[in-house]
């Protein structure tokens, strides 16, 4: 499911991707009017629920702005003295701003991984560009994190990844104890062999030992 952006390739623009209650917002409007926009359209990142989740049938699910924001924790608590952890949580923050127009696009959805990255950036330039008139130094400072991170071009930028993939780990547990063994979720937890950095790949081995524990827990119970 890629609500809230629409699916087919080469017909997909920003604008189509608007809500209609907010597409007059813009017009003549002021500085802070367009600051406001800009929070409107980042509220669809809190009521829009992770499509794996979705596609597993899990209720309640989380949405793109509660994962974010356990990533930004998770980085904020990075030990490794050489990570600029203040960057890592900006990054964190702002590496799925663009789900907010496109949604949350997985392989399943049909769309190439160019076309992903084109959606994306195009939304990031877009939100970028209304908030520029307000603060044009955070305008650049997130546009300039998200290409970071999508280049994976710094030492911050493979942390965030990782901690991207990790925090997937850490909620998959979670939802597999919350239905009590009944969902097996075990697909979400092969992002371990994509995890490079020593620490996230420590604590990556933490959770699939729970895990581990969990399911044994189950199994015995089920004897």
């Amino acid at each position: 499911m890629v609500e809230p952006a629409v699916a087919s390739e080469g017909e997909w623009s920003v604008e189509q991707c608007i809500p209609k209650d907010l597409e007059q917002e813009l017009v003549g409007s002021s500085n802070k009017g367009n600051f406001y926009f800009f929070l409107h359209i980042l509220k669809r990142l809190k009521t829009t629920k992770r499509t794996g989740w979705l596609n597993f049938e899990v209720e309640n699910a989380e949405s793109i702005a509660d994962h974010m924001y356990r990533m930004g924790i998770i980085s904020m608590c990075a030990t490794d003295k050489a990570l600029d952890t203040g960057r890592c949580v900006k990054m964190a923050l702002v590496h799925d701003m663009a789900e907010s127009l496109v949604g949350d696009i997985t392989p399943e959805d049909g769309v190439c991984k160019e076309e992903k990255h084109r959606r994306e950036l195009l939304s990031i330039e877009y939100l970028c560009n209304i908030l520029e008139p307000f603060n044009p130094t955070a305008a650049e400072e997130i546009k300039t994190l998200w290409n970071e991170y999508e280049a994976v071009s710094t030492q911050e930028a493979r942390f965030v990844k990782d901690v991207d993939m990790f925090e997937l780990m850490v909620q998959t547990l979670e939802e597999e104890r919350r239905y009590q063994g009944k969902k097996d979720l075990s697909v979400f937890m092969s992002v371990r062999s994509q995890i490079k950095t020593p620490q996230v790949c420590d604590l990556a081995d933490g959770i699939i030992a729970e895990r581990k524990k969990f399911w044994d827990s189950i199994s015995s119970n089920n004897k």
